[in-house]
């Protein structure tokens, strides 16, 4: 299991993007590290820097920098892939917050959202109107993907998104 919590957590945003974009670029010979990210960030494209210059969620550090403490704590070689911060699809969201809705004493893990959805909560909802009748197998994958990652006890509510 990758060390999501503690890595990927501390990554804002903008540059999770720009390493999802990176690791999934078709055309990339090798799977990127964080110090080919760097190079991406800093290179410049039609004479301006690729936003490294543009503060972004705390308003006190550019991408470059940011990038910059990864590497001095993490290496250069350290892969891409470990630094995405990964969110649930709005579907899984819901989902998932319907289980944190429940007033159940423990926040519910990946496993519980899984054997949830097994036992009719995705029916229920789609019954409902809230999830569409088209995504049960889609979600299906989508929480096995998580649980494969990052194991089957880790709590739901960190793969939240908020948009």
């Amino acid at each position: 299991m990758k060390p999501f919590i503690d890595i990927a957590s501390s990554v804002s945003d903008e540059l999770s993007q720009i390493l999802e974009a990176a690791v999934n670029d078709p055309d990339a010979d090798e799977a990127p590290t964080l110090g080919s990210v760097r190079g991406i960030v800093s290179r410049t494209t039609g004479g301006e820097q690729f936003e490294a210059d543009r503060l972004h969620f705390d308003q006190n550090r550019s991408l470059l920098v940011e990038i910059d403490d990864l590497i001095e704590q993490f290496g250069d070689d350290a892969p891409a892939i470990d630094f995405i911060t990964v969110k649930a699809s709005e579907s899984l969201t819901r989902i998932i917050s319907a289980l944190m809705d429940t007033g159940a004493r423990t926040p519910p893990t990946l496993v519980m959202v899984r054997d949830a959805m097994l036992h009719g909560l995705v029916a229920r909802m789609v019954g409902d109107g809230i999830i569409d009748p088209d995504e049960d197998e889609t979600l299906q994958e989508e929480i096995e993907t998580l649980i494969s990652r990052y194991g089957q006890n880790t709590v739901a509510e960190n793969f939240l998104r908020y948009d």
